[in-house]
């Protein structure tokens, strides 16, 4: 995530913490937790930090972009969570960022509690975003932030999906995008419609 990005989200954070705690789908080595944990802690919320940690499907061992240095040699799969791991006590955020390790959909159909933010970025198949989406969106609580990595017009700049589920969300009535709050490949849409059909005044 460049540095750009990732100061817009941060601020996105800030904002959003006012509505309800965060939610990251996708955390990898913990770089997003750092910049919407900082945003959690400032405002006295807590970042959820959902991840297998076991890799998308494009960064697996032996394939191209994968790096060797998140292999566990005992078992040669991917397992990203001690990195997360120090990346977050290097930051001081072990009391905000709490890491939730498991299938985001599995925990997304167990979850309870509406969301000031969600950050959905996750693995970039089809199956995954939208089931992302559809797992996640639910639980952005009026007046909250949807919020999407990797969204290119182009899909040969990024792959189609991330782009194809922002604008399911826009054209689903219940998002409005705010340019302003994203930037780079960054989204950043706000939920106008809750579960119940009424449009924020």
């Amino acid at each position: 995530m460049p540095e750009g990005e990732g100061m817009a989200l941060y601020e996105l954070g800030r904002r959003a913490a006012g509505v309800g705690p965060l939610l990251e789908v996708g955390s990898w080595c913990g770089k997003s937790a750092i910049y919407l944990g900082s945003a959690a802690e400032e405002a006295g919320t807590v970042l959820f930090a959902v991840d297998h940690h076991r890799g998308s499907e494009e960064l697996q061992a032996g394939w191209e972009h994968h790096d060797p240095a998140v292999v566990d040699p005992g078992t040669g799969r991917i397992d990203t969570l001690p990195h997360f791991r120090r990346t977050v006590d290097g930051a001081g955020l072990e009391a905000t960022v709490i890491a939730v390790v498991g299938s985001s959909v599995t925990v997304a159909r167990h979850w309870g509690t509406a969301l000031g933010l969600v950050f959905v970025d996750g693995g970039h198949s089809r199956a995954e975003v939208h089931g992302d989406y559809e797992a996640w969106a639910p639980w952005v609580a009026l007046g909250g932030w949807l919020a999407l990595h990797d969204v290119f017009a182009d899909p040969a700049e990024g792959g189609p999906a991330p782009f194809e589920v922002y604008q399911r969300a826009v054209a689903s009535g219940e998002f409005r995008e705010e340019p302003a709050a994203g930037t780079g490949s960054l989204r950043a849409l706000r939920r106008l419609v809750p579960a119940d059909g009424r449009r924020m005044p």
